[in-house]
């Protein structure tokens, strides 16, 4: 009898761990939307799916995309975001960027995030108080379009009925981090940043919004961009070598986020405010990687130098002699700050199980 090659071994204990994994996610219901899915979508590179390529002309290549959409679609990643799984969990097409003129109806709402957004400075391109002020165009002219005749655009009961997702604010910190803001300063910031999410919540609502959907921070300083960034000498690691000082500012904020979703919840008592904790399911990702299958939790898929981390700022993935790995390989990280169509597949179930959320509704609450 013929013994199996390593390689044929290799490939089956791939399979069986990826079984595992997809055994250890919270089950799944099925939708119960009883109205067409409506969404609206604010935020930065974790949600955008192609805002950058249709506003600015940026060029996202190979081999972005590789693994679901066979080509690059202006998404950050290797196939699918977060996002795009929460689309398909209510049975809707794919979120299009607010900025892409040519083939989208924008029937089941818009993506106004862009990669590289935050919430400050204000009035910049793609700042949140701009995407809110993107919507409020895109609402107003389809509600002229509705006037002269169109049946196609979203109507007052389609605004009302929608649901906005809020998910930003990642850029503000490691921005100010990159700035050699100083952690006190960066901490002293995060007000300024939450006052700019209530604004955009609130003007929403004053709109007709009622339904929102608002997402954490993540635990950027886990990102291989941010460990190769800081110098060895200055990294404060944590036991999963994250950078703490990092994640420590990631969860003052997303403490002031989640007391100002309870704030917002007693002013608009006419809404429903879900907050959801990210942080937690991006950490415990990364914690317990080989329980979920992965290798390599804080090493990048695509990009240039190896182990370590696998990045390089002067060769990012797509461009110079950076290399992905093999497709079909478990990574987390896809280029450095990006996660891979894997590692989002399983957060987006992990946020569909409802232990993350609070209040704890299911994701398609708002098409019942």
């Amino acid at each position: 009898m013929q013994m199996d090659s390593p390689k044929s071994v290799s490939l089956i204990l791939s399979y069986i761990t990826i079984i595992i994994s997809l055994l250890l996610l919270p089950h799944s219901t099925e939708s119960l939307c009883t109205s067409k899915p409506i969404i609206f979508n604010f935020g930065d590179s974790n949600s955008d799916t192609g805002g950058l390529v249709a506003g600015l002309g940026y060029s996202v290549t190979s081999p972005y995309g590789r693994t679901f959409f066979g080509r690059s679609t202006g998404r950050l990643s290797d196939g699918r975001l977060i996002i795009d799984f929460l689309c398909q969990s209510v049975k809707s097409s794919f979120l299009p960027p607010y900025m892409e003129s040519l083939g989208s109806k924008f029937s089941n709402g818009a993506n106004f995030a862009v990669v590289g957004s935050s919430t400050l400075p204000k009035f910049v391109p793609f700042a949140l108080n701009v995407q809110v002020m993107q919507f409020l165009h895109f609402k107003s002219r389809s509600n002229d379009l509705l006037a002269s005749g169109s049946k196609a655009m979203i109507n007052d009961d389609g605004f009302q009925r929608a649901l906005y997702i809020i998910d930003i604010g990642q850029n503000d910190l490691a921005d100010a981090f990159a700035n050699k803001y100083s952690y006190a300063r960066v901490i002293k910031r995060i007000p300024l940043v939450l006052a700019e999410i209530k604004n955009a919540i609130k003007t929403i609502h004053d709109n007709g919004g009622r339904k929102f959907w608002v997402h954490n921070t993540g635990p950027f300083g886990c990102l291989p961009q941010k460990l190769w960034l800081v110098q060895p000498s200055s990294r404060d690691l944590d036991s999963h070598g994250c950078i703490s000082t990092y994640n420590s500012a990631a969860k003052v904020f997303n403490e002031g986020l989640r007391h100002l979703c309870t704030e917002l919840r007693s002013e608009l008592k006419d809404s429903t405010i879900v907050y959801v904790d990210i942080y937690t399911i991006k950490y415990d990702l990364i914690a317990n990687a080989s329980k979920y299958g992965f290798t390599s939790p804080l090493m990048a898929c695509c990009g240039f130098g190896g182990p370590p981390f696998n990045y390089n700022i002067n060769i990012t993935c797509g461009h110079g002699g950076a290399q992905a790995c093999n497709q079909g390989s478990r990574f987390i990280n896809w280029d450095g700050t990006h996660f891979t169509e894997a590692a989002n597949s399983i957060m987006a179930s992990k946020i569909l199980s409802q232990q993350y959320s609070t209040p704890r509704v299911p994701f398609d609450f708002f098409c019942h």
